[in-house]
């Protein structure tokens, strides 16, 4: 369905509703935000230009209530429903419904979302669309038997998948044939409780992966196109941490391949909108043409995509509205070109140390890099939760998205640290210290990525909370009428007790304060003094040895969170 869209409601919440208003506005489109009881208050809903309840914090009778959202935009007179990621995105019981009810879904047809919904029978239309897939075994038989004897064809090691969903959900590795039942057991009883489909996919382990993806567009008329690749090496657990564009060692022969295999699998299933076909690369000796195979494709709009907005200068979800009314893609292939390297990092609250559980509680201090908001820069920030807003178990912990762009790998790399550094959140544990060692880690630095790098650097990244450090000063000791008076003595020096949190751990610091602006500070055996030498609002600067940094202070009504220097 086709036709002018006037008003745009976006079933979805967060950063990508933010950004998606964003666009709206910039195009003269007025724009529905819809939220749940958890979200009355949420940047989306201040920002869009109106708001409709949709029902109680939990997604599962909220944001994932399609009757509601389609009633919404009814009630509103919107024309068209833009999905955002996840949730309801990749639903084709939604789309059907949606444009059942007469309005515009700005996204593909069901019949392309259900095309590529399974991975089973997805790479079965890829392999006859000539889209090169992994060698394994992809069949209906899903006895253990039959699947143990797959596994033995495909040769050691492999890996089973759930045919459906993913997120690493129902994927395991398996180095040995002994282990391969256990294995299985373990898959499918993770797949059924995860997606409702215990059937899994056996396929050859690639020893040294890489995650490149394509990214591409269609319009209603059947032209198809890429956008060039993103590289989503950097993961953990089979989640995305950071993401670059273009890939590092891309050859102009390889990209080709690549984007010819991506455009063949979308027309295969007569696509239309913003996709992004995913492909597993080896990259042991170099990327080669005939060293990727198809992984599955994304039917939506990916986290990922101000990495490829910045080298193609493009905004796509104007570009998704566009073809969403009828408008055809307004260049050629050969139009395209790629301009410079970028980046991006996401910032969750989640505590990095404890393995990446996420965290929950309010942002009283929220301080992002200084960039364009939504929009093309050398260094942009899109983030849909501000200071004093909450991080709830409810909705996924992502705080920011902070993309680099600059006219070398080298370049959007060093702005991206230095946009982590200048990151200042309190009030929850975030892993932004933990990006950060990552974008210096000296194999990522160099380029050699690979989906285990992570896992190989252990420890090493974690080792900081992503956390300031929270002072607080002891409470009055009861009885003694003297230690609620804080710094004064009538006759020696006057001494405190400061309370730091650094993460979990807690440390009693026993100061004493010889004159204005002079301490002592005794930290475990170690006596030091230190000065503060100025000041500008929440920006001092203090020495310690004859050393001088700077710190910046942020505080709350119960604490005072110090961020280490920039």
């Amino acid at each position: 369905m086709t036709g002018d869209i006037r008003t745009l409601l976006i079933a979805n919440r967060g950063e990508i509703a933010c950004r998606v208003i964003a666009t709206a506005r910039k195009l003269g489109i007025a724009t529905v935000a819809v939220y749940s009881d958890a979200d009355a208050g949420a940047a989306h809903v201040a920002m869009a230009d109106r708001a409709v309840r949709i029902g109680p914090a939990p997604a599962v009778e909220s944001y994932l209530q399609g009757a509601r959202i389609i009633a919404a935009a009814k009630e509103t007179g919107a024309e068209a429903i833009h999905p955002g990621y996840g949730f309801l995105s990749e639903n084709p019981d939604f789309v059907d419904a949606v444009t059942d009810a007469g309005l515009i879904f700005v996204g593909p047809t069901a019949d392309a979302i259900r095309a590529m919904g399974l991975k089973d029978a997805a790479k079965a239309l890829m392999a006859r669309a000539g889209v090169p897939i992994v060698p394994g075994y992809h069949g209906s038989d899903q006895t253990p038997a039959r699947l143990a004897k797959e596994a033995a064809s495909v040769g050691y090691p492999v890996l089973i998948k759930a045919r459906a969903g993913g997120g690493g959900k129902g994927m395991r590795r398996v180095d040995r044939a002994e282990d391969f039942a256990a294995a299985l057991a373990s898959a499918t009883g993770e797949a059924a409780a995860s997606f409702g489909d215990a059937a899994v996919l056996i396929e050859k382990f690639i020893a040294t992966p890489r995650h490149i993806e394509i990214q591409i567009f269609g319009d209603q008329n059947g032209a198809v196109v890429h956008l060039f690749e993103r590289d989503c090496s950097l993961q953990r657990r089979h989640q995305k941490v950071i993401e670059e564009a273009p890939a590092p060692g891309m050859t102009e022969t390889v990209r080709a391949a690549m984007g010819h295999a991506a455009v063949e699998a979308a027309r295969a299933i007569g696509y239309h909108g913003a996709g992004t076909v995913e492909f597993i690369a080896d990259g042991s000796d170099g990327l080669r043409p005939d060293g990727f195979w198809f992984m599955e494709m994304n039917t939506r709009l990916q986290v990922e995509h101000p990495v490829s907005e910045a080298i193609t200068g493009l905004d796509f979800v104007a570009l998704q509205l566009a073809i969403a009314a009828g408008a055809p893609l307004p260049f050629d292939q050969d139009d395209l070109a790629i301009d410079g390297h970028s980046a991006e990092a996401r910032i969750y609250a989640e505590d990095v140390p404890r393995g990446f559980v996420p965290a929950t509680g309010r942002l009283h201090h929220l301080a992002l890099p200084e960039g364009a908001r939504f929009t093309q820069a050398p260094i942009r920030v899109d983030s849909g939760v501000r200071t004093d807003d909450a991080v709830t178990p409810h909705y996924d912990p992502m705080i920011a998205k902070l993309i680099a762009h600059g006219p070398t790998r080298t370049a959007a790399l060093r702005r991206l640290s230095q946009a982590l550094a200048e990151t200042r959140i309190a009030g929850v544990v975030t892993n932004a210290a933990f990006l950060r060692r990552l974008v210096l880690h000296p194999d990522f630095a160099a380029g050699a990525v690979d989906t285990g790098l992570i896992e190989r650097a252990g420890t090493a990244l974690q080792a900081d909370p992503g956390a300031p450090a929270a002072g607080l000063l002891e409470a009055p000791v009861p009885g003694d009428p003297w230690s609620g008076l804080q710094g004064w003595r009538a006759w020696g020096d006057a001494a405190l007790t400061v309370l730091l949190a650094d993460g979990e751990a807690e440390h009693r610091i026993p100061v004493t304060i010889l004159a204005p602006g002079r301490f002592r500070v005794r930290v475990g055996t170690e006596t030091l003094e230190m000065a503060l030498t100025g000041r500008d609002g929440a920006r001092v600067q203090i020495e310690i040895g004859g050393q001088k940094q700077t710190l910046h202070l942020a505080q709350s009504e119960t604490a005072v969170s110090v961020f280490g220097a920039d």
